[in-house]
């Protein structure tokens, strides 16, 4: 062995130190790049870090209801603001890019188009493979949609469905659900379906809660949603398996995963009670009675109505129907999306008129912005040379926001309709709840709860309608 180190030129009686500090080194370096490689996790190095260094985050997500739609040109959906809380807390921007389905969502994670899927899909045991699911694990239950007004009989068991009718959209999930459970129950439950596409499940929600059919199903947050705008329905019978289902990341994400996780733990966040209150408990549909007069006035605000309305070539009846339907005259209401004071403005429309803060419960700057909102709208539709027709489409951007109208006129001139017309023009109004439809090329915004809108519309031109008739038009200024 000596004879052998000395060959090296290494001396015997340094060797055995030089050892012990070779060791000690090499027992240090291990530690340290073990405790690197603790804090990254495995797959993209840092991959939430990196997201942070970017300060942006790719998300997918699909249009509709409970996800993602845009209202008088602000993003809405209870995904998207939970989505957005999270964003805001790390500082982040965000970029959506919607899916056409699940399963394209699925596709578009795992082809890097996305770093997360903000939306509920379903959790599977092929699905852990590739994806980390994350976030709120929901447990999704089909339920039965029934009136529960007072003198209504409350079904609490399957077995009660049998002999009744059951009304569906003809080979939905469920509808394929329904045909399942009749032969779980041996048969007796009658299943009607509906083929028109300007139906929707939310709209046979409304046909129930108005009892114009007797029962319907929904998946239950879509249900809770929808109990918010239609109080007498009740959604306590289970009718399909769980399933469960959550947000997910690619497998090479486990950083942003964990984030999420621990962002959805937080107990002391109050924006999470805030989102949930204002999509699950806060009513959608305000208490409207019908229009009082008195002594010849329609409200405590006629004259600053008919102020402003002078000034911008607005019937100043007009002003005070919108401002009905919006508000019921309260100068301090606001609506569970945001619309705000006499006339409903959204705020950031308010501060791009020229309002901000608490000038916008001040009836007069409130009053003042919306005129110059509805002059702003008329532009829009300046091609449509018909006044009365042109109002209407004032009136349904008003609500929704313009984007959303044109979308509905380009749907009607590709099926072969006046875009011009509002009567060829409301059913694509309607049909903008439809995939199909929203998720056209000629489409720009996406999804819209369009029968609102089209109620709106028919609500403030029938009222204005009622002043008129009720009310001189004079000015007393």
């Amino acid at each position: 062995m000596k004879k052998r180190l000395q060959l090296f030129g290494i001396k015997t009686p340094f060797f055995v130190p030089f050892l012990i500090l070779l060791s000690l080194l090499i027992v240090a370096g291990g530690y340290f790049y073990s405790k690197k490689c603790h804090h990254q996790p495995s797959g993209e190095l840092n991959d939430f870090q990196q997201i942070i260094d970017s300060k942006e985050l790719n998300v997918l997500t699909l249009p509709g209801s409970m996800s993602y739609f845009i209202y008088k040109g602000e993003i809405k959906g209870y995904e998207y603001e939970l989505l957005n809380d999270f964003a805001e807390s790390n500082k982040l921007r965000i970029n959506i890019k919607l899916a056409d389905n699940e399963t394209k969502l699925t596709e578009m994670l795992e082809n890097g188009e996305g770093d997360l899927i903000a939306y509920n899909i379903p959790i599977t045991k092929k699905g852990k493979e590739h994806l980390i699911y994350c976030g709120r694990e929901v447990i999704n239950e089909q339920v039965l949609i029934q009136r529960a007004n007072r003198k209504d009989t409350v079904l609490k068991d399957v077995t009660d469905l049998i002999g009744k009718e059951v009304w569906l959209i003809h080979d939905s999930k469920y509808y394929r659900r329904m045909m399942n459970l009749n032969d779980e129950l041996g048969g007796g439950i009658q299943i009607r379906t509906i083929d028109k596409d300007t139906i929707s499940t939310e709209d046979l929600i409304e046909m129930v809660a108005r009892g114009k059919i007797p029962y319907t199903v929904s998946d239950i947050d879509l249900a809770k949603l929808n109990k918010t705008y239609f109080r007498n329905i009740n959604i306590s019978l289970v009718v399909g398996h769980p399933q469960r289902s959550s947000w997910a990341v690619r497998k090479t994400m486990p950083g942003l995963a964990e984030e999420i996780n621990r962002w959805f733990e937080n107990k002391n966040n109050p924006n999470l009670e805030q989102i949930n209150k204002r999509y699950f408990e806060m009513s959608k549909v305000s208490d409207r009675m019908k229009p009082m007069l008195k002594k010849g006035r329609i409200s405590p605000f006629d004259e600053l109505f008919k102020k402003h309305a002078g000034q911008y070539g607005y019937d100043w009846r007009l002003l005070a129907s919108i401002s009905f339907q919006e508000s019921n005259f309260l100068t301090n209401r606001s609506s569970w999306e945001g619309a705000s004071g006499l006339m409903g403005l959204m705020p950031r429309t308010a501060t791009a008129l020229g309002v901000s803060g608490d000038e916008l419960f001040d009836p007069e700057h409130n009053i003042k912005a919306a005129c110059k909102l509805l002059v702003k709208l008329d532009k829009y539709f300046s091609r449509i040379e018909n006044k009365e027709e042109r109002i209407k489409y004032v009136l349904g951007s008003y609500n929704a926001g313009q984007a959303h109208v044109m979308d509905a006129q380009a749907l009607a001139e590709k099926y072969g309709k006046n875009p011009s017309y509002w009567e060829d023009v409301e059913p694509y109004l309607l049909l903008k709840s439809q995939p199909e439809y929203y998720n056209d090329s000629v489409c720009r915004v996406g999804y819209l709860r369009g029968k609102e809108t089209v109620n709106y519309v028919s609500s403030v031109l029938e009222r204005w309608n009622y002043y008129k008739n009720k009310v001189d038009s004079a000015s007393t200024i």
